[in-house]
């Protein structure tokens, strides 16, 4: 079964409901309400998912939504599922994006989506439909926009439904880019897509029938849509997850749920891990049970081999070990999975010369200062490749550049965005081979291993060498226990005497970890660790508390926006280390307005 005998997503679909019916399910955990802390599981089996997608499919066919963009606003949870499922049965198109919160941030990002997407109807759940309907009419767009509550449809038959005509091109969905860089666009994702992509990853993952899920990413983002719940469909396959809040207040819970369930795969951003492991505790440790686990995807951000280390030590005795972990590397761009390590060997870790990694060359660490980097595995079938990103030139092995990615994973393009789809999915290289996307990513090849070493945007160029902002923040972090999560980049047009970019650093801290060290003299050793490491001249570090540094809805760094904030004086500062040049822009007395 597979892209081998089905042209669409929507007929494997079907055929895994008819050869599994109520025995695969998805089954969401969420915290009952009211004293202590309780837990409920709700089960929607394949056989009752495909019922509510027929008959709302139903609905959307009678409001001429066929071919037409429908956003889905949704809590995390099975309606999603059945909203999601019934676009594709109606052939509408599907856009994922977050509920909106009552700051302006978040539903001015939907607005955007409404208004680009040509948005004319919302799907939504009972909870939330007259919520979203007061602001659609505060921000002028009722009567334009309509609300379909999609739990208010028990009447329908879903007997009445026809399956309409698709084909590896007909579009599945609007994936929309997270906006860590710039304005969210509207990724095509065809079910042609879908088809290769769900093999990429069965094959990457051994995934079959009998493969249990367990999860907590947000659905409107690309691994938790695609790696969460699509590929649950496509192999037929059990998955239980919650919501990314819940995880959030009880990180325990994730690991109990593959504990109780006997998962045998996970996935999240390097930052779940983390958190996991500063707050599951020697109590709750005690009752965990994770030797079912087979695969433990961890990939949408940097993957730090220091996480992959004390995670090993630390959930040892719960019967983890080092061969499960799976580093892998993809984007909504592609569907989801570029790269993807083996099953079985366990991630690929090796040191280089970071000087020489600096200038674009991954050459082994001696012994001067190295740079620890994760793989990210190799590609199944998809052709990646690194190329120069001025000359357009295909690279060596061992050379740094852009990478670029070929194959049937890779979207049709942005959503009527034709000159920007040229530049990413239609490049060609010096040769006129292609077209290849361009990802955007630098990284390098080194023994047939992908190593990713960060954004082309987020590149920090110094003296002629190559300073990634990961790596700062990175550096910044182990350099003492108070330091959290922060921020590096250039401040544009602000130069040194002699001429250097200004580097700086928002650093969130933990007051209570700093143990009484001024947050003066704090700033000032954080700024001599990373300065030491990277040989930074002109490095800036501002001290500030946690939640301060802009993040995406998944999770990714918003270094531009944190940037804004520090220099529109958003940011609360409890100590700082400055250079001249950025003291004249750096505001350490935060203004009046609020972030």
């Amino acid at each position: 079964m597979g892209q081998e005998r089905h042209t669409d997503f929507v007929s494997l679909v079907r055929e895994n409901v008819r050869e599994h019916g109520g025995r695969r399910a998805f089954t969401f955990v969420s915290e009952d309400a009211g004293p202590g802390r309780s837990y409920r599981e709700d089960v929607l089996g394949f056989a009752d998912l495909d019922r509510r997608a027929r008959a709302l499919a139903c609905r959307l066919e009678e409001r001429g939504l066929r071919d037409r963009a429908v956003l889905l606003l949704y809590p995390e949870g099975l309606e999603f599922l059945s909203a999601f499922l019934g676009c594709l049965y109606a052939r509408a198109v599907a856009v994922p994006a977050p509920l909106p919160a009552l700051d302006a941030g978040r539903f001015d990002r939907t607005r955007r989506i409404i208004g680009d997407a040509d948005i004319a109807w919302i799907l939504t759940d009972t909870a939330h439909r007259e919520a979203l309907e007061t602001w659609l009419k505060e921000a002028g767009l009722a009567g334009r926009v309509q609300c379909l509550d999609t739990e208010a449809g028990e009447g329908d038959d879903p007997d009445a439904w026809t399956m309409p005509r698709y084909g590896p091109d007909t579009l599945a969905f609007l994936q929309y880019t997270s906006g860590s860089t710039s304005d969210p666009k509207g990724v095509m994702v065809t079910h042609g897509n879908l088809l290769c992509n769900g093999e990429e990853i069965k094959r990457r993952i051994g995934g079959s029938a009998d493969t249990v899920g367990v999860g907590w990413v947000p659905h409107y983002h690309d691994m938790g849509l695609v790696g969460q719940f699509l590929e649950p469909l496509y192999l037929g396959c059990r998955y239980v997850f919650t919501s990314p809040i819940t995880f959030i207040k009880r990180p325990a819970l994730w690991l109990e749920l593959i504990t109780r369930h006997r998962g045998t795969i996970t996935v999240a951003p390097n930052f779940g891990y983390e958190l996991a492991l500063r707050r599951v505790t020697d109590r709750q440790l005690e009752g965990l049970d994770l030797a079912s686990l087979r695969t433990v995807k961890n990939g949408a951000e940097p993957v730090r081999a220091a996480t992959l280390e004390r995670w090993c030590e630390r959930f040892a005795p719960a019967g983890f070990e080092p061969e499960m972990w799976m580093p892998c590397y993809g984007m909504a761009e592609t569907t989801l999975l570029i790269t993807g390590a083996p099953s079985g060997p366990g991630p690929v870790i090796r040191d280089f010369d970071a000087a020489a990694l600096a200038r674009g060359r991954a050459v082994p660490a001696g012994e001067g200062a190295a740079r620890r980097l994760v793989s990210s595995g190799r590609p199944v079938t998809l052709d990646v490749r690194i190329v120069d990103p001025d000359g357009l030139v295909p690279l060596p092995d061992g050379r740094a550049g852009e990478i670029w990615v070929r194959g049937g994973s890779v979207a049709a393009g942005y959503w009527r965005s034709p000159a920007e789809t040229r530049v990413t999915f239609q490049a060609y290289t010096a040769g006129g081979d292609g077209p290849f996307l361009r990802t955007g990513d630098l990284g390098f090849v080194d023994g047939g291993e992908l190593f990713v070493t960060g954004r082309s945007k987020d590149l920090i160029i110094v003296n002629g060498r190559n300073v990634h902002a990961h790596d700062v923040e990175e550096t910044a972090q182990a350099a003492h226990p108070a330091a959290l999560a922060g921020a590096a980049f250039v401040l544009d047009g602000v130069t040194t005497e002699d001429g250097r970019e200004e580097v700086v650093l928002v650093q969130e801290i933990s007051t209570r970890a700093a143990a009484g060290v001024p947050p003066g003299e704090l700033a000032g050793r954080i700024k001599a660790a990373v300065a030491r490491a990277h040989e930074l001249p002109a490095l800036s570090v501002v001290l500030t508390g946690r939640g301060t540094v802009r993040r995406t809805t998944s999770g990714k760094m918003q270094r531009g926006l944190t940037r804004q904030a520090l220099l529109d004086g958003l940011v609360t500062v409890l100590g700082a280390d400055l250079e001249p040049a950025a003291a004249k822009f750096v505001r350490t007395e935060p203004s009046q307005k609020h972030d």
